[in-house]
């Protein structure tokens, strides 16, 4: 399936880093699965506005984030609804008392609409390359999302990028949902369809949800990113979860490759396929009170992929993370802070043996950490920081003009910050400056051809409304 990845960014086909073969397409395309879901444009949409009679603030503050509500309606499938709806029903007694639902269907359209666009000023142009870049458009979506029965719904987003001109599915998000008691606690549970892990997750601290939310098309990020916040290119899953007592939340999926617009069933010719079954878990803790919020949470995955093919050796990652959000509203709007932290343990049985990386064994560490306050006028500032750190590979992480790494590092950190203005809740005017520290193992020459961390200091300004 066709994914922006984590929110999630959409930089995919300008991952350069992507070698021509061996471990160092996989270290690329680990890269890859990072910035794209890292910043994956993900929204409110009207039509749960419609479906539900509420305005767009009734679940988030800015979208996407969400609110206490928002999350509700999302582990609810959602189903919530306060319009008209079509009912077909049926008896299920002889005396005809008791009737079940066999149709029962929103009265209006569950579809909308997406457009964005963006200007990107770098603080360097790439060499060959026009600075000051216009995005028009940057992407159109087409979303369907709301009730589909009584405890069945969807959120699904059809995109068509810029730098592919191509519609494809982009997020994929279906889930029943009902609820029922265990000794006296209140239980939520669901079963879920996605593509993607942590597509179903309700806490802005995991891709394709967690900071930031939108990014350049164009702008150079670095190469590096673990798989659990970049998802799986091109998969789906299934799983479970429930939410004990308001304050439990445990979920389990699986997942397999599925992919869209590319071989199908794959064969010699795939990259990064899935063997067998790819396990994901999330385990939260949350609690409200009077005037603040608390999750606190923990996260995992454990995947084996041939870098090519299907067959043969495989490369294995397991994914372990903590995160955190909390949430302070005060009269006039909402501080806010998210935090996460992402331990990767990284086997390259299938790339090592090919020569395709200097070691058997690698890990990478991710940690981002982010704080906004948002006032109900319609402005909202936040401050980011990110950080990757991870072993050295001369191979994986080889020389090259501008998505290269001179020492071999995958290291990069740095410091967003962004200033939201919503004249209307379905309108958003977005500015960004992300600086960055080091880039790609470096501070200064970076690349191995004379680009320093600071030249991929960038503007991105973004017009984003949904209708």
């Amino acid at each position: 399936m066709k994914r922006k990845l984590s929110c999630e960014e959409k930089k995919v086909k300008k991952t350069t880093f992507l070698r021509k073969n061996g471990l160092s397409l996989v270290g690329g395309f680990v890269g890859l699965l990072f910035l794209v879901f890292s910043s994956g444009t993900v929204e409110a949409i009207p039509s749960f506005a419609r479906q539900t009679g509420l305005a767009c603030s009734a679940c988030h503050t800015v979208f996407p984030e969400l609110t206490s509500f928002g999350r509700q309606f999302k582990l609810n499938g959602y189903t919530m609804t306060n319009i008209k709806t079509i009912v077909q029903k049926e008896s299920v007694s002889k005396n005809k008392e008791k009737s079940r639902d066999m149709l029962k269907l929103l009265h209006i359209s569950s579809l909308s609409l997406a457009f964005n666009t963006g200007f990107t000023h770098l603080a360097k142009s790439i060499p060959g390359t026009q600075n000051n870049n216009v995005e028009f458009p940057q992407s159109i979506s087409l979303y369907y999302g709301g009730a589909i029965t009584p405890h069945l719904g969807s959120f699904i987003q059809l995109s068509m990028e810029d730098d592919e001109g191509t519609f494809g599915v982009d997020m994929l998000d279906i889930r029943y949902a009902n609820t029922t008691s265990l000794s006296k606690i209140p239980l939520l549970y669901g079963l879920t369809l996605d593509n993607g892990p942590m597509m179903g997750d309700v806490w802005n601290t995991a891709s394709p949800w967690s900071y930031p939310y939108s990014a350049s098309g164009v702008a150079p990020a670095p190469s590096a990113g673990t798989i659990v916040e970049g998802g799986l290119m091109g998969t789906v899953g299934a799983g479970t979860y429930g939410l004990f007592g308001n304050t439990l939340y445990l979920g389990f999926s699986v997942y397999r490759t599925a992919p869209f617009g590319t071989v199908f069933p794959p064969d010699n010719s795939s990259m990064m396929t899935i063997k067998g079954l790819s396990p994901y878990w999330r385990v939260a803790i949350q609690h409200q009170w009077a005037k603040s919020y608390l999750e606190v949470g923990t996260f995992g995955l454990s995947t084996h992929l041939y870098p090519t093919g299907v067959s043969g050796e495989t490369d294995n990652y397991t994914d372990f993370g903590f995160d955190l959000q909390y949430e302070y509203p005060f009269a006039k709007g909402q501080f806010t802070f998210h935090s996460s932290y992402v331990m990767e343990k990284q086997q390259f049985n299938a790339s090592y043996a090919a020569g395709n990386s200097e070691s058997l064994n690698g890990k990478l560490n991710s940690f981002k950490t982010d704080a906004s306050i948002f006032l109900r006028k319609g402005y909202k500032f936040t401050l980011g920081y990110f950080n990757y750190q991870g072993t050295s590979d001369n191979i994986i992480y080889a020389p090259e003009a501008v998505s290269g790494s001179r020492t071999g590092l995958p290291n990069s950190s740095g410091f967003m910050t962004q200033l939201d203005f919503l004249p209307w809740e379905n309108t958003k005017i977005s500015l960004i400056y992300t600086a960055y520290s080091k880039f790609n193992g470096a501070q200064t020459d970076y690349d191995g051809s004379g680009r320093n961390a600071s030249d991929n200091n960038s503007i991105y300004l973004q017009l984003w409304f949904l209708f």
